[in-house]
This record gives C-alpha cells, structure tokens and sequence, in this order.
C-alpha cells in the first residue's frame, strides 16, 4: 500500500475511532441515566455493549497505528472533529433512552458501512476488521429495537428525526400499551358495574 492510499485510510479509521469512542460514553451516559420500571434490564443490557465497543475502539487505534498512523483519542479531538451532536437524552425512562439510542446506531452503522466500502479493495485486512465490527453493532442494535419493535414490525419511534422525538414516541407508544384507550377503558368499567349490579345467588 503506498503512502497516499495508506493516509487516506488512516482518516477513514481516525473518524470511527472518534465515532465508537462517542458510542461508548453515550452507552455509559445512558446506562447512568436510566430510571423507570424497565430500569434494571436495561441498565444491565447497556454495560456490555459499552465494554465491546471500548474494545473496537483499541482495535482501530491499533490498526491506524500499523497503518504508520498516531491514533488521537483525545475529548478535545473528538469534539473539534465529530460531525453529530451530543447526546440529548438525561435522566428519563428506559425506553425513551432505548428510541433515541437507535438514532444513534443507526447514524454510527451508516458511516461504518461507509468506511467499509472504501476499504473494500484497497485494503481487505481492514475492511474484514470493520466487517467484525459492525456484525456486533448491528446485534447491539437489535437488542436495543426488540424494545421498540411491535409484533407486527413496526418501530415506536419509526420516522423520527431527533434522539428527543425519538424518545417521546417511544414514551407515547409504551404508555398506550400500559393505558388502554378511553373506549376501551368505558368498556371495561361497564362490564364491572354489570357484574356488581347482579343479584346474589345464595348457594
């Protein structure tokens, strides 16, 4: 691989270094952050996504470094660097985190599927680590969507375009399934005033 080739990769890496070290402390913020009656699934399916993620993060690095590159993983770097926002989810229930979380797998898979294919002939070492790579975000991913996911396929936070309206649909969808409608809820008070209202039946 010559010089030019060896550089232009070694900026492809340096942006999902920044990206997955992003990741990780997102992952983190939420594992904090989560309140609510889904708290402890949640809390405990988050930690071992940031420890994987972490451990990709110590592979592009190391991979940059054999590319004949310095690896910054530095927060002032990632900052001046990152094209995205911060993540805008604090303390909320478990699965308004979950929906926003999805925008952000779904923004870090897109650009690792990105890197992937521009590594796809000059570079196949790279792109098989990148391969590996986006295989565990991707079930990360599908973890976070069984959450989110009704039997029929379709996302609570489907068409979403922030982490915050994200979060609120997925909030509105789970609290529809806890609630039921006031139909339905009419309904249900009229067959117990029903059942109270029938006369005794001495045995």
């Amino acid at each position: 691989m010559n010089a030019q080739d060896s550089g232009r990769l070694i900026e492809v890496l340096q942006m999902r270094l920044h990206a997955l070290n992003d990741l990780h402390l997102t992952l983190k913020h939420a594992h904090w952050n989560v309140v609510g009656p889904h708290f402890i699934a949640v809390h405990e399916m988050i930690d071992p996504q940031v420890d994987q993620v972490r451990a990709m993060t110590d592979d592009l690095a190391e991979r940059i470094s054999a590319l004949g590159g310095q690896p910054t993983g530095t927060p002032g770097a990632l900052v001046d660097r990152r094209t995205w926002s911060d993540y805008s989810i604090g303390r909320a229930e478990a699965i308004e985190h979950l929906g926003a979380l999805d925008l952000v797998y779904t923004s870090v898979i897109k650009d690792h599927r990105a890197a992937m294919e521009v590594t796809e002939t000059s570079d196949p070492v790279t792109q098989d680590m990148l391969i590996e790579q986006l295989r565990g975000l991707e079930l990360f991913q599908w973890f976070v969507r069984a959450h989110l996911e009704s039997t029929g396929g379709k996302l609570s936070n489907s068409g979403a375009k922030s982490e915050s309206a994200a979060a609120g649909q997925a909030e509105d969808q789970a609290r529809t399934q806890r609630c039921p409608n006031r139909s339905e809820r009419s309904g249900y008070q009229q067959t117990l005033l029903r059942l109270r209202s029938r006369p005794r039946t001495s045995v």
